[in-house]
């Protein structure tokens, strides 16, 4: 019964949207409140109603309902409880229902919260966001039902994809959804000022803190793919340049760039036709990831659907959205008034640069990603675009940028002064040649330019505190009244301060995992030993044993520094029974920020197994690094100024009611 209301639930919210996504903007345009008023509410049922569906589909996966379809093909009963749950958008159908419900939760918070948002643009939004809501609605109604009834149910399901059997990949996706989700409603607010007519500075206040909000929950959503990659893959890299990781880089690229962009719009009104492209074409991006993954056109681990009929849906979802908004963009945007002049040398400019840096490379992860496709389709040539192209494409537009990260923050609006700015961060300078100069005499010749990338990330990350402490004058106003004034910075200087320090880290983690690993590739034996970065690994046999939905054959290796046991690794390969898949699981020990990493091979006959052992130092500051840089945009998020109305606004009244005594004398 729960199943076919939650079916049930599903049809209602498509009806919902419909009416969401016209008399809203109908009362936007012809100014009529009563039917801009129907946005709000019909949000939150909306929300509601997707909600209750949800539940149904996570009821039947929890009591192993195999009469439904979706169940049968990705659940079993003697798996976990927590594998349960997280099989629910461990497949095609429930992902997509996943992600609709983000979409409309996201249109539920603008309507709860968006009292400051005018009345007409906050209903042309909502009306946008269900265009985008009712279009899945029906892929989810007419293509991939979530709740497909079996004639004759079987008696147990097939299971979940063993890859995805794992913590990583229960909480991957929903960081990843929200932060893909999460830029729609930025696309909904940039059409509805393009139908309304109204881009200003005030737009931009109302649009960053949910840029910021899924750019946070991108940023964590893709450094927890990649950490899962890591040790789950058993490959011991952090990024393999795939097609679908790929997919996801490119909004985060993008929604970069439309944050720093969105700084400029709402402090000095510029860049506001660059700023409407790059919401838009941040959500395209979203979407194109969509139709990777559930289009059929790539096999990747990551990809849930092989069905051409959903990629014919979905491929023309982004014809009408991209193209949609794009067509109403190239009408609108001639347009849109002049902003603000500014020297090349600003702040302004600098985040100009930063722009542009940040749409090439994701213009070039876009060609790399999309080429190969492209010929196939138009000669049925396959070739293969992999990490060399995009180290030699991707890699020389970030160390530009990189660069020119601390100036942004230290030079003036309008007119900049770039010698002023380089002696705020002569220490900064000074402390990234020391650790170019320290890299070259610890490791001598082993890597040319590898020290030159740790001077780059000590650049950044002293870059960021020096921007704090020049912006108080600390060593000019005295400790405790500098003190003071840091505590008292808006919350914005502290989130790109804190964002900027993040993006230090994982450069480090980068280059020094990528350069500085010590490597080994052998078998072994059982009471053989290896040595390693000045740790000794001993095999000591293979154990079998038995999980709660799998067989394993489990390697054990005892790990010594300087002769004393310092932990126990157990890398293993596990066989899953309802599949017969099998998957690689690694032993890591972690020292600081460093990992030993050893991942199981092919067994030999002779009792010895096939063995990887890395030392990947610092490598672990990869992903701190990503959580440091979410960390400051939630810092961002919270300042009080995003959360208050629009000054424009607040003058534009006051100057009216300083003008009625005027008018009346």
């Amino acid at each position: 019964m729960i199943v076919e209301l939650g079916h049930f639930a599903l049809v209602l919210a498509f009806a919902l949207a419909l009416v969401q996504s016209v008399l809203p903007l109908v009362g936007a345009l012809r100014e009529d409140r009563p039917l801009m008023a129907v946005a709000a509410p019909v949000s939150v049922g909306l929300f509601l109603l997707v909600g209750l569906s949800f539940l149904g589909l996570t009821a039947a996966y929890l009591t192993s309902d195999f009469s439904v379809l979706n169940v049968y093909a990705n659940s079993h009963s003697a798996k976990p409880l927590i594998y349960k749950i997280s099989g629910v958008w461990g497949n095609h159908e429930g992902s997509v229902l996943l992600w609709v419900l983000i979409l409309v939760f996201f249109g539920a918070l603008v309507g709860l919260f968006g009292s400051t948002i005018p009345a007409p643009l906050k209903a042309a939004t909502l009306s946008v966001q269900a265009w985008v809501t009712t279009g899945f609605l029906a892929f989810l109604l007419f293509t991939s039902n979530p709740f497909e009834r079996i004639p004759s149910p079987p008696l147990e399901g097939q299971g979940l994809n063993p890859i995805l059997q794992d913590i990583g990949l229960a909480i991957h996706p929903p960081l990843l959804y929200v932060g893909y989700v999460g830029l729609s409603i930025t696309f909904s607010f940039a059409v509805a000022a393009l139908l309304l007519g109204r881009i200003d500075a005030a737009w931009a206040r109302w649009v960053r803190p949910w840029t910021l909000l899924a750019w946070v929950f991108l940023t964590l959503g893709i450094a927890m793919g990649s950490y899962w990659a890591y040790y789950e893959l058993g490959w011991g890299g952090w990024w393999f340049w795939d097609p679908v990781e790929n997919a996801s880089l490119m909004p985060w690229l993008v929604g970069t760039a439309l944050l720093h962009s969105a700084i400029v719009m709402e402090k000095r009104e510029g860049l506001k036709v660059w700023t409407i492209l790059l919401a838009i074409f941040a959500f395209s991006l979203s979407l194109l990831g969509t139709f990777l993954v559930r289009s059929g056109v790539l096999t990747s681990v990551h990809a849930f659907a092989t069905d051409p009929a959903r990629g014919v849906f979905i491929l023309g979802l982004l014809v009408l959205f991209i193209g949609g908004s794009l067509t109403l963009y190239a009408w609108r945007a001639p347009m849109l008034k002049q902003g603000g002049l500014f020297a090349p040398i600003s702040r302004e400019g600098a985040l100009v640069l930063n722009n542009l840096f940040l749409s090439a490379a994701a213009a070039a992860v876009f060609i790399g990603t999309l080429y190969p496709l492209a010929l196939d389709v138009v000669t049925g040539e396959k070739i293969s675009v992999g990490a060399p192209f995009f180290n030699l494409t991707f890699g020389p537009l970030m160390v530009p940028l990189l660069l020119a990260v601390p100036f942004g923050p230290v030079l003036a609006w309008k007119r900049g002064d770039l010698l002023a700015a380089c002696q705020r961060l002569y220490a900064a300078f000074g402390l990234a040649v020391v650790a170019i100069l320290f890299c070259y005499w610890l490791w001598g010749g082993k890597a040319a330019l590898a020290p030159l990338g740790v001077g780059l990330a000590v650049w950044l990350m002293v870059g960021a505190v020096a921007e704090l402490i020049t912006r108080v004058r600390l060593f000019d106003v005295g400790l405790k009244r500098g003190v003071a004034r840091l505590v008292g910075l808006p919350g914005s200087a502290w989130g790109t301060a804190i964002a900027h320090f993040g993006v230090g880290m994982t450069v480090l983690g980068i280059v020094t995992a990528s350069a500085f690993q010590d490597e080994r590739i052998l078998t072994m034996r059982p009471g053989e030993t290896v040595e390693l970065s000045g740790y000794d690994v001993t095999f000591d046999g293979v154990a079998p044993r038995r999980g709660p939905n799998f067989q394993e054959d489990v390697g054990l290796f005892t790990l010594r520094k300087d002769g004393a046991v310092v932990d126990r690794l157990e890398p293993s390969k596990r066989i899953y029974e309802a599949s017969r898949m099998p998957t690689t699981e690694a032993g890591i020990h972690t020292a600081g920020f460093s990992q030993l990493y050893l991942s199981l091979g092919e067994a030999r006959g002779d009792g010895g197994v096939d063995v990887r052992v890395y030392f990947k130092p610092l490598v672990t500051l990869i992903w701190i690094g990503c959580v440091v840089m979410s960390f400051g945009g939630l810092v961002s998020i919270f300042d009080r100024r995003l959360r208050v109305g629009a000054p424009t606004a607040a003058r534009s009244r006051s100057k009216s009611r300083s003008a009625l005594p005027a008018a009346a004398e």
